[in-house]
């Protein structure tokens, strides 16, 4: 059962307990307003109990026959004229409807109590009797108009709760495929830098395997523990600066074998913001990237820092000696970094090149 029909059922429910009585009571207030000094009030009150409940009974049963016949009028209007295809079509004949249909009823009931108490007696009504019987039908065709306004009303809340609750779940799932469209792109992005790592060490540790095996061990060792971080980091997004840089002193050492003094890496880093966040491999990311694209030799030595210059920020940075190279650099490292940083928030690295200088600025996240 859709949520529609539940409202729908539950609103029936509600207004055969109160809405009925209501009527009935709004019958008599309206009648009352639209003309207070009708003798058929002063009549009414002398009138025995029993005249009395048998008319209130009448008037009970013909308020829910009105009620009645005003929502089956509205729910079958609303399978052929629905409001949503011709509003101005809807309210023009559920109005003429609903005139038409209380007529009807009117005359059913005329008919119904000519045969109960027998026919009204032959003679001319006077005009405060004309005036009583179109007040009767006035009264009762505004009743008719209520009624279906109250379940045109409560037809649109439903609506619009229905259409808040689907945009409410559109909403939902498209926060959901964002995420999984966002945990895919990292996934993808971290898996970028397995290949380039992995062919530079192998191939400083097939030479060590040949020149100095008690060397090629511990450089072995020293790789298997940055590879097992990789892959243990490769599901995460955010890692402490903390593990990172453990992470990259064990990373320096790789570094020392494949390339000795020509390259000197520095750390200077407060303990204080060791417990920020950074994507995982950033650092070393950096470290190849600069390695890779500037000449590092005993005569050059490439300098890479990684320290605090600013609050909340680490700056990487290396002077710049390029390596004369005719194919341009795609620039994956560093975009590779971007494009991390752009999914896990809305702060971006600075890259900038200054007084011989390349230096890249991150920023450090939040947990």
């Amino acid at each position: 059962m859709s949520k529609n029909n539940m409202a729908e059922k539950m609103f029936n429910r509600y207004y055969r307990i109160f809405i009925i009585p209501m009527i009935f009571l709004l019958y008599y207030l309206l009648s009352y307003l639209v003309n207070p000094y009708s003798e058929s009030w002063s009549t009414m009150f002398k009138q025995s109990w029993r005249e009395l409940i048998i008319e209130w009974t009448i008037m009970m049963i013909f308020c829910w026959l009105i009620t009645e016949l005003s929502l089956i009028t509205a729910r079958w209007m609303d399978r052929r004229i629905p409001w949503e295809r011709w509003p101005i079509r809807r309210f023009i004949a559920q109005l003429f409807g609903q005139i038409i249909s209380v007529g009807i009823l009117l005359s059913i009931l005329y008919v119904t109590l000519s045969l109960i108490f027998g026919p009204p007696e032959n003679k001319p009504a006077t005009i405060p009797e004309k005036l009583d019987e179109w007040q009767f039908v006035f009264v009762c065709v505004m009743l008719s108009i209520l009624i279906s306004a109250v379940h045109t009303g409560n037809f649109f809340l439903q609506r619009w709760k229905t259409s808040m609750l689907e945009a409410s779940e559109l909403e939902l799932k498209a926060a959901e495929l964002r995420q999984i469209a966002m945990q895919s792109q990292l996934q993808s992005l971290k898996l970028q830098l397995d290949p380039h790592f992995m062919f530079n060490n192998f191939s400083t540790l097939s030479a060590l395997i040949e020149e100095d095996k008690d060397t090629a061990l511990s450089f072995l060792e020293n790789l298997s523990r940055v590879y097992r971080y990789m892959i243990v980091n490769l599901n995460n997004d955010i890692i402490t600066l903390g593990a990172e840089l453990r992470f990259i002193k064990a990373y320096i050492y790789l570094i020392r074998i494949r390339h000795g003094n020509n390259v000197d890496i520095q750390i200077t880093v407060p303990d204080s913001i060791t417990n920020r966040g950074i994507p995982p491999i950033t650092l070393q990311l950096l470290i190849e990237n600069a390695i890779k694209h500037n000449v590092a030799s005993g005569e050059q030595p490439l300098h890479i820092r990684i320290y605090q210059q600013e609050e909340g920020k680490l700056t990487v940075s290396n002077n710049t000696q390029r390596i004369p190279n005719v194919i341009p650099s795609t620039k994956l490292g560093l975009e590779n970094i971007k494009n991390r940083y752009g999914l896990l928030s809305d702060q971006t690295p600075e890259i900038k090149e200054e007084n011989g200088m390349f230096m890249v600025t991150l920023p450090l996240l939040d947990f």
